[in-house]
């Protein structure tokens, strides 16, 4: 049975209208127009006062951050900040998913009829989602799980799981806000914007890891396949680049991960969404659309395993 949130906020309006027009416009475009923003250099002697205004406006936390704020030489590379050593605890235990990311659960639930859900009243299809309709019957039944990040959160991606990486797939597409008012209203969103995807293989079966790119830059990177990056200097990510098509990826050897490593990064934006094949994992029944979650923190644990977090 699905659990979403209750009472969603409709989207008002004047929110109706702006994604209208939006859906109309270039937005890789002006994406890469806002990324050249993002990724112009502050001189050192005004990083504190820049870098200050945004962190605070947004919320995000400095404290975390590896370094001081003087160090970011663009806002592009504060936002992809990485944490103090430390800041986050690992279950590493091979029976537990952990969040991915910092952020808040959106919807989550089990895929019924191949399809997940968006938004009260709102469906996709998983296959649309992972561009593979074979897709749809492998994780029928299967929990999945939508976790929304915020300018506040750190925007590196982690593995929820430990296993191997064997394939993975890169999805052009729009790049329109994943914000409530946007989730509420523009039907399968997750499986129209541009998307990064990898699988990961393990004790717990197959985790299909969805990085969901949103208008304002769109670009996402791979730390798992680095060399799939455009070349430092020049656009050193997957996604929003012009020209680009559908791209499939295969490993073999296949790429290792340990619960915790860094598989992806966002350059501002987006959603992470997590679909696990059926009689997997069980999601914790603490985790809550609406709900703050932490990365690291155990949200799902192996399908009949007993102890550990609840």
């Amino acid at each position: 049975m699905h659990r979403s949130e209750q009472n969603p906020d409709l989207p008002t309006l004047r929110w109706r209208a702006a994604l209208s027009l939006l859906r109309r416009l270039p937005q890789g475009a002006l994406s890469r127009g806002f990324g050249r923003l993002a990724d112009t250099p502050i001189p050192p002697a005004l990083r504190l006062a820049v870098l200050g205004a945004f962190a605070r406006a947004v919320g995000a936390d400095v404290d975390e951050a590896e370094l001081p704020l003087e160090a970011y030489p663009t806002l592009n590379r504060f936002f992809t900040r990485r944490l103090k050593e430390g800041a986050r605890a690992w279950p590493h235990d091979p029976f537990v998913v952990a969040s991915p990311v910092d952020g808040a659960v959106g919807q989550l639930g089990t895929v019924r009829e191949g399809r997940l859900i968006q938004a009260k009243g709102r469906l996709y299809g998983v296959g649309q989602l992972l561009e593979d309709q074979a897709a749809a019957v492998r994780f029928e039944g299967g929990a999945f799980i939508t976790l929304y990040l915020s300018p506040k959160d750190y925007h590196r991606i982690h593995a929820p799981v430990g296993g191997e990486i064997r394939a993975a797939r890169h999805v052009p597409g729009a790049l329109l806000p994943v914000n409530a008012a946007a989730v509420a209203h523009l039907p399968e969103l997750f499986a129209r914007n541009e998307r990064l995807i990898c699988h990961i293989d393990g004790g717990l079966g197959r985790t299909a890891v969805v990085a969901v790119g949103a208008y304002n830059v769109g670009r996402i990177s791979a730390a798992f396949d680095p060399a799939w990056n455009a070349p430092p200097g020049r656009s050193a990510w997957v996604t929003n680049r012009r020209g680009l098509r559908s791209a499939a990826r295969a490993y073999d050897p296949a790429v290792p991960v340990g619960q915790g490593d860094e598989i992806m990064t966002f350059h501002l934006g987006s959603t992470v969404v997590l679909v696990f094949e059926p009689g997997r994992v069980d999601l914790l029944p603490s985790i809550q659309p609406g709900e703050p979650v932490r990365l690291g923190a155990a949200i799902g644990r192996a399908s009949g395993a007993s102890g550990g977090p609840s």
